[in-house]
């Protein structure tokens, strides 16, 4: 049973609902963070003081109210979180449902479940912390569960993220050998920067540059 749990959430009505569910759960310690820098406090001190979190339930977007901060985002919440304890379980909460950025969640961050903010969420949430405290297994909402069965994802790495971001930014595929290598980018030949927007075209089946930047933003690639 998880014994302390941790919620990074900054509106108070989506916290006090997920409370409401751990409480139903008879999951009675819990914390609550509105801010990604305090949240990695609270899993740091714990840590600290011999006492670390179980869960951390974490939504994705917070909002920037002008203070200074390292991380501004669940992913990066959770990529930090990870890195000083490993074997915590994730939950995301949140309204996205771009396929690229959930996939990379289970993918790249190895979060354990994703439910949907909305009308069924309170109730996916509760199946969701059942299924990882009891059978051990990930859970993700049924309305995007396609996603992970999606596998243009694991095709997509790093070098053509950076291709298509670039290519978002105004700059032309001639203009990319250059830009990649002054930045340090690598590969960054001609001919392997042709090939990759090639395959990424093909991939995506997009008539142009501008067309596969479209795409790569309604997927939540870039």
């Amino acid at each position: 049973m998880f014994q302390k749990i941790l919620i990074a959430e900054d509106l108070d009505s989506i916290s006090l609902a997920v409370q409401y569910v751990l409480k139903e759960l008879k999951l009675d310690y819990f914390q609550h963070d509105k801010f990604c820098d305090g949240a990695l406090l609270k899993i740091r001190k714990a840590i600290a003081d011999q006492e670390p979190f179980d869960l951390l339930i974490s939504d994705l977007s917070f909002k920037d109210d002008g203070r200074k901060s390292n991380l501004s985002s669940g992913e990066e919440l959770i990529a930090a979180v990870k890195a000083v304890q490993p074997s915590i379980k994730v939950i995301v909460y949140s309204v996205e449902e771009k396929e690229y950025r959930i996939k990379s969640l289970f993918e790249k961050l190895q979060v354990d479940a994703f439910v949907v903010k909305g009308r069924e969420s309170l109730y996916q949430l509760k199946t969701a912390i059942k299924t990882i405290e009891h059978e051990n297994k990930r859970y993700i909402s049924p309305e995007v569960q396609h996603v992970l069965q999606n596998k243009t994802g694991t095709q997509i790495d790093d070098l053509d993220i950076n291709l298509m971001k670039h290519l978002s930014y105004g700059i032309t595929q001639e203009e990319m050998e250059g830009v990649f290598k002054e930045k340090g980018i690598k590969p960054n030949s001609k001919s392997t920067i042709e090939k990759r927007i090639s395959r990424l075209k093909i991939m995506f089946k997009a008539n142009n540059p501008v067309h596969l930047v479209a795409i790569a933003k309604d997927m939540g690639i870039i």
